[in-house]
């Protein structure tokens, strides 16, 4: 079997895969590391006898590599089954805090904003790029807030949080609460799953008390992720059981993931500054492309390309139905999504983009499309002119015109304040 790009299967036809924002494949050489541990190196790593602790130094060597890389120590990493279980331990912390109020923004990934519902919370206002304004945190904070959480990336229209400034809005929320005798904890949780492998995570340059990350969007394993907690932050156990990751969360430990975990988290890091410039280029490239034959699409998220993920683009295709283009671009051989996968399964409109205001007759016509690694400047190019051709195949079957496409878009901007989303 031949493969267009790595870890992508090719069925005679051209493939094209542009949804490395929902799965990465994984690197060969972090299969590597994981194998042994998949085959004569089985063992349950708490077991008393000498093979079994080979396997538990493999986990804390582990450990040890992921916190190098993001600057903390190996202690206050917790190794938990992918980004949404690390996120759900994170909220899980302030609930020993009384009347605890919870502060999230408008775009966070379905596992925040449903952590968040389910306790006393808040959500904040994004501006239509998709940035939280530190003043509008500013505004927000209250002494019942606990716990602030705000993504580093989006993983829908790719805009980069200035987490940096927001965490000195929370540090000086925290010295005030000093200074006038408030007893609260205030702790900032930063959901970094999407933009590791394309900016620092380096917990103190964030300014975070606790960060999440997933293995599986930088070609490692699914179902592998972390929390780190700083040392202020007392946790609480999701999972009760046989006391492992010092009690916080019980059952064995999942030796090949996590050795493949700290495996991937290095790659990545050590192609971070290289692999960012290339993507950027393809993806400006790709949008070039694709505007120069439809100058009425909308592109969503910030303009700056310091303040959106390298790879990721994100257009909206007035009038048309995305479903279609899928389909369409499918049988063309590119495959790309529709947004964050776990709406998209649902079929409705995408909360990020009504977050920033693009009208419904906007968002229904959205397509994501995510480079990576295994992504080439041909690929690039082949993708380009299938979606170009898969939109004018849309519209001669809706009968609209390139005028009818200009005028609808005029329109549009029109009713949203002639703001666009692109800014």
């Amino acid at each position: 079997m031949t493969t267009s790009c790595q870890g992508v299967p090719a069925t005679g036809a051209r493939e094209v895969y542009l949804d490395y924002a929902a799965a990465t494949p994984m690197d060969p050489r972090v299969i590597e590391a994981m194998l042994p541990y998949l085959g004569e190196r089985f063992w349950n790593p708490s077991a008393p006898y000498r093979r079994a602790r080979q396997a538990k130094d493999a986990v804390e060597d582990a450990r040890r590599r992921l916190a190098r890389v993001i600057g903390a120590r190996p202690d206050n990493l917790v190794l938990t089954a992918g980004a949404t279980e690390a996120n759900n331990l994170a909220f899980a912390a302030v609930d020993a805090q009384a009347d605890a109020m919870v502060l999230v923004d408008a775009i966070e990934h379905e596992s925040v904003l449903s952590c968040a519902a389910a306790r006393p919370h808040r959500v904040m206002g994004v501006g239509s790029d998709g940035r939280l304004d530190p003043r509008a945190l500013e505004a927000a904070l209250s002494a019942e807030v606990g716990l602030v959480s705000v993504e580093l990336a989006n993983g829908e229209i790719g805009a980069i949080q200035p987490i940096r400034r927001l965490s000195q809005v929370v540090a000086a929320e925290r010295r005030r609460r000093l200074e006038v005798g408030e007893r609260r904890p205030l702790w900032l949780h930063v959901d970094a799953s999407q933009a590791a492998g394309h900016l620092s995570v380096n917990v103190s340059t964030l300014g975070a008390d606790l960060m999440t990350l997933s293995a599986s969007k930088i070609y490692g394993p699914k179902q592998v992720g972390l929390l780190w907690a700083s040392d202020d932050v007392t946790l609480s156990p999701l999972i009760l059981g046989g006391g492992q990751e010092g009690g916080l969360r019980s059952g064995t430990e999942n030796v090949a993931g996590v050795v493949a975990f700290a495996a991937a988290l290095e790659l990545a890091d050590g192609l971070r500054a290289q692999e960012s410039r290339r993507l950027r280029d393809l993806r400006n490239r790709l949008q070039r492309q694709i505007l120069t034959a439809c100058p009425w699409a909308w592109v969503s998220g910030p303009r700056k390309d310091a303040r959106r993920l390298p790879g990721l683009l994100h257009l909206c295709f007035p009038l048309l139905d995305a479903r279609r283009l899928v389909i369409l671009l499918e049988r063309r051989g590119v495959s790309v999504g529709t947004g964050s996968a776990c709406a998209a399964s649902k079929m409705r409109v995408s909360h990020v983009l009504s977050a920033i205001g693009v009208p419904d007759e906007v968002a229904a016509g959205s397509l994501r499309l995510t480079l990576g690694r295994p992504t080439t400047e041909d690929e690039v190019t082949y993708a380009a002119e299938a979606l170009v051709a898969a939109v004018h195949d849309e519209m001669g079957r809706l009968r609209l015109s390139e005028d009818d496409m200009c005028a609808a878009s005029r329109e549009l901007r029109v009713a949203v304040g002639g703001r666009s989303p692109y800014a």
